[in-house]
C-alpha cells in the first residue's frame, strides 16, 4: 500500500519520549514537567502501572475557589443543594500537595494501532486531553494530545495564501 493511502494511527502521532510523575512527586515538580515537555497532562505512574493523569486543567482548579453548596432548612430538615461535583474531591484537589492527591482516576487510555478518528472522537466525547497510549500489555508508550492532532492537520490541510490574515481574529470577517 502506498504511504499515502496508509492509515494514520496513534502510533504516527504521539510523543514517545515523555516524563511521568510519581505518586509522591510535589504538585510544583508536576508543573514543571509539563511546562518543560510542553505537555498538557503528565500520567502518574507507579512500578510501571498508570495510575492517574494530571493535567493543566487540574493544576488550574487548584488555584480556583471552592463553591460551597447551599443550606436551606426546611421545617426540621436541612436541605444541600450543590452543583454536580462532590464537596470532598474539590477540596482533596484543592488542598493537593502530592501527585497522587490532584490525580485524575481512573485515565482514559488509547492504544498505538488506534486510528487518528479514534483517538479524536475519544478526546471530543471525553473531553481529555492528553491521552496515555498503552501497548498490548497496558504498559505507557508515550502521550497523544490535541496539539499533536493540529500539527497534523496543519501538515495535511491545503493552505490558500491567498486569504489574508486578520490581526486577532480569521479572514471570514
Amino acid at each position: 500500500m502506498p504511504e499515502t493511502e496508509r492509515t494514520v494511527t496513534v502510533a504516527d502521532l504521539m510523543r514517545r519520549d515523555v516524563p511521568v510523575a510519581a505518586l509522591d512527586d510535589s504538585i510544583a515538580t508536576v508543573a514543571k514537567m509539563l511546562i518543560d515537555a510542553n505537555l498538557p497532562g503528565v500520567a502518574v505512574v507507579a512500578d510501571g502501572v498508570l495510575h492517574g493523569i494530571i493535567t493543566e486543567g487540574d493544576l488550574v482548579f487548584r488555584e480556583a475557589d471552592v463553591s460551597l453548596p447551599s443550606v436551606t432548612v426546611f421545617f426540621d430538615a436541612m436541605l444541600v443543594a450543590d452543583a454536580g461535583r462532590p464537596l470532598a474531591d474539590d477540596l482533596r484537589r484543592v488542598l493537593a500537595v502530592t501527585a497522587a492527591q490532584l490525580m485524575s482516576a481512573p485515565v482514559y487510555t488509547i492504544r498505538q494501532e488506534a486510528t487518528l478518528s479514534q483517538v479524536a472522537t475519544l478526546m471530543s466525547e471525553r473531553k481529555v486531553n492528553p491521552v496515555p497510549v498503552v501497548d498490548n500489555a497496558n504498559h505507557m508508550v508515550g502521550m497523544v494530545s490535541r496539539t499533536d492532532l493540529v500539527r497534523l492537520i496543519a501538515g495535511t490541510e491545503h493552505v490558500d495564501d491567498a486569504a489574508p490574515a486578520t490581526p486577532g481574529g480569521d479572514a471570514r470577517g
